[in-house]
């Protein structure tokens, strides 16, 4: 895993505490906040922010909503959400 991988990971958790419980972040979220330029460059991290995403979901911290039901990785297409998993 590299330094960015956990970074996206760690900028997730951290976006999601600082919402109510039952709020939900966009992977660009995540991208945003960790690109350090101030152009588009952070798209590129968009693939990178799904992936921590799913690594998230296999620990148990969050799940991955389209529509605002938990999907699966096989199931996810197009616009996702992330929030909180419900215990």
């Amino acid at each position: 895993m590299t330094d960015t991988d956990r970074r996206l990971e760690q900028t997730i958790m951290s976006l999601l505490e600082q919402r109510a419980e039952t709020s939900s972040i966009c992977p660009s979220d995540a991208a945003r906040a960790v690109y350090d330029g101030d152009d588009d460059g952070w798209r590129d991290l968009m693939e990178p922010a799904r992936r921590a995403a799913w690594r998230l979901v296999s620990a148990g911290e969050v799940e991955v909503t389209r529509s605002g039901h938990p999907v699966k990785e096989s199931e996810a297409r197009g616009p996702i959400r992330i929030r909180r998993a419900r215990r």
